[in-house]
């Protein structure tokens, strides 16, 4: 966590507090040690942030001290907390992270009725995650960060008949669509675009090699392709 959200959520978990919150309580839902609680909060306060308190005693945000609200509607932080839900339910480890963390910040800054709302809508994704899913969701992570660093990847595949192949392949992005992931994809063996499902991929291995995206077999190109593909089985 960079240290500019951690201080905001520093923030957050004070405001709107009556009793004092302990560094112990900060520090593990931070997932930091006391000290660099004890720090940041001296930071903050240094700052101008007016957190009353001291190490062992507690902190509380100066009664009156607020943060302006966004101007989100009902249906928009709903929509933003179910997608939070979702995200955490069905994507790697890192983007639910990501995504719960940004959902903090907002409810940060929202109005009390508001935030209020954002916890009683009654649409929900499940987060059960046993070891398979737990090494699923580590792979979606895997293949994530090598679409970002552009990293070549070798697959040992299996396709729906359950037969095994060997692919090179330059990832250019997944999607999800509702049920499964797909990991659109370069195929260096067919020299076209292929879809990958992740659930069927049965070892990854970078190869070291960064590719470079061209017209011809970019992500825009590829889009391209898919959508060519799927209208003409109308």
């Amino acid at each position: 966590m960079r240290r500019a959200d951690r201080l905001f959520l520093i923030i957050h978990a004070l405001r709107g507090r009556r009793t004092a919150l302990q560094a112990r309580s900060l520090a593990a839902t931070l997932g930091v040690s006391l000290r660099t609680v004890y720090r940041d909060v001296a930071d903050l306060q240094l700052s101008g942030v007016p957190i009353e308190g001291e190490a062992g005693v507690g902190y509380v945000l100066r009664k009156g001290a607020d943060i302006p609200p966004l101007m989100f509607t009902a249906d928009e932080l709903e929509s933003l907390v179910v997608g939070t839900r979702f995200v955490r339910a069905f994507a790697g480890d890192r983007l639910a992270a990501g995504a719960q963390a940004a959902l903090m910040k907002i409810e940060a800054v929202l109005p009390p009725e508001l935030r209020e709302r954002s916890s009683r809508t009654r649409i929900y994704a499940p987060v059960w995650r046993d070891a398979h899913q737990a090494a699923f969701a580590a792979r979606i992570d895997q293949l994530h960060a090598a679409i970002e660093d552009k990293r070549v990847l070798r697959l040992t595949y299996r396709d729906e008949a359950g037969r095994a192949s060997e692919r090179e392949i330059e990832p250019l992005c997944l999607a999800f669509w509702g049920g499964a992931w797909t990991l659109g994809t370069w195929c260096r063996l067919r020299t076209d675009f292929r879809n990958f499902r992740p659930d069927r991929i049965d070892a990854v291995a970078d190869t070291g090699e960064h590719f470079i995206e061209r017209p011809a077999n970019n992500l825009d190109a590829y889009l391209a392709a898919m959508r060519s593909y799927y209208a003409g089985m109308d």
